[in-house]
């Protein structure tokens, strides 16, 4: 680690952090396997990689929790060793202090954090994670989902660079005449509310209302016969608002055409594909790949004409063209990060369980997407009330025993580990839906 100074004055901060950011609670379920697991690691008879979910912001200051706090007190209780610090180096994305602000960017490089490029071959960047999988100090943690979806119940699809990291971590061991075993662990992250509060919910149901002029459903309006079903109609009606003043705007601003009479569903998809579309079209990218996907070369580009480094090498007159082509870029990524919370909303989320979380994590979706329109990005949503992070550690995954396999047909066995690595993380969810039943 660069820095241990920041470490320590970090993990000072951690609990006033931690509820700063609205989690009071957190409980982590196969954390003596993973204390056993980080012992064997620091003992150099393995090589240990992190699959974590990455449903918000807020999991990089639980995970430090994990590392820092309660691994070494879950390593003590059984009589193990662990080493200080008891740490993870991590991958996060480069443009991270573009929006968070380059005091963040400046932390996380002093916690050995490494930062890549998304949307492009960071080569660098790999050549750093592939060095830390097979010789850093540190288990090297990878979220391989690549970007927060806000949904405690649903995994976005997952990016190959983790299965890869680790088979290349095989291939520079057996180089080296080395016979650790190469693992990964899925760790769960999953947030709830502690005391889940409708009348809350209603509120926030109340203001999105406001914001886009829809009238909250009458009490007695027989087409709701429950307090239930008057609420889901309600979170309905705000979702098409929202909607149907979207597609509004592109086909006044753009010419873009909408079926109002199709499915939910279907128009979300067509309004996310014609979102991404101009985006794409203004910086001749193809539309292939997964949003996800398609979103993060979108921001690339982006960046690439705002934040450009030959500047001061410019005449007066080409600076002021570039300043242009930033004013544009700008505004192309206004679309792709609008893209962004629509697809984390499936139509279907909270119909299938309508509980309190998943209300909470819909309506705070749909309440960012609307201060993002008003030109207020950075503001927080209404809290909704304290939150419990469950962490769930999963069994590892073997990677040295599938390296023969990768050896003779690399695509296939990458894309089988990655599969396999879904499953790990869906079955943390699983579990922590089960302990939670359990209370």
């Amino acid at each position: 680690m660069r820095r241990p100074w920041v470490r320590l004055l970090l993990r000072g901060l951690l609990p006033l952090l931690h509820r700063c950011q609205g989690v009071w609670r957190i409980e982590v379920a196969g954390g003596d396997d993973l204390a056993k697991l980080f012992q064997a690691h620091q003992r150099g008879e393995l090589r240990l990689l992190l699959a974590f979910r990455h449903p918000s912001t807020r999991d990089p200051l639980v995970l430090a929790w994990l590392f820092w706090c309660a691994l070494p007190r879950l390593a003590r209780r059984q009589g193990l060793r662990l080493h200080r610090p008891c740490h993870a180096q991590f991958l996060y994305d480069r443009g991270v202090p573009l929006w968070a602000g380059a005091a963040v960017g400046w932390l996380l490089s002093r916690l050995g954090g490494i930062p890549i490029q998304r949307g492009k071959l960071d080569r660098q960047a790999l050549r750093l994670a592939r060095e830390v999988a097979a010789r850093g100090p540190f288990p090297l943690a990878i979220a391989p989902e690549g970007a927060t979806n806000e949904h405690g119940d649903l995994i976005a699809p997952l990016e190959p660079g983790l299965a890869q990291i680790a088979f290349w971590t095989c291939d520079d061991l057996a180089a080296a005449g080395r016979d650790e075993r190469v693992l990964i662990v899925p760790l769960g992250v999953r947030y709830e509310l502690l005391r889940p509060s409708w009348p809350r919910i209603d509120e926030l149901l109340l203001l999105l209302e406001r914001q886009l002029g829809v009238a909250a459903s009458a009490a007695g309006d027989p087409a709701f016969p429950s307090p239930q079903a008057r609420r889901y109609g309600r979170l309905q009606a705000v979702s098409t608002a929202l909607l149907g003043a979207m597609e509004v705007f592109y086909r006044q601003a753009h010419g873009l055409v909408f079926d109002a009479n199709a499915p939910f569903v279907d128009r979300l998809a067509r309004l996310r594909e014609a979102m991404l579309g101009l985006a794409e079209a203004r910086f001749g990218l193809r539309p292939q790949g997964t949003l996800q996907e398609r979103c993060r070369r979108i921001e690339q580009a982006g960046w690439e004409r705002i934040y450009r480094s030959d500047g001061q090498q410019l005449s007066p007159v080409a600076l002021g063209l570039a300043d242009w082509t930033a004013a544009e870029a700008s505004l192309c990524l206004e679309h792709m990060h609008l893209v962004e919370p629509f697809a984390a909303i499936s139509g279907h989320y909270v119909a299938e369980a309508p509980t309190p979380d998943r209300y909470a994590e819909v309506l705070q979706i749909l309440w960012r997407a609307v201060a993002w329109i008003e030109g207020r990005p950075g503001a927080s949503p209404p809290s909704l009330g304290r939150s419990r992070a469950r962490l769930q550690v999963q069994a590892p995954i073997e990677v040295t025993e599938r390296y023969a396999a990768y050896r003779r047909d690399r695509r296939r066995s990458v894309e089988a580990l990655t599969a396999q690595v879904r499953q790990g993380l869906e079955a943390t969810l699983v579990q922590a839906a089960a302990d939670g039943a359990r209370g």
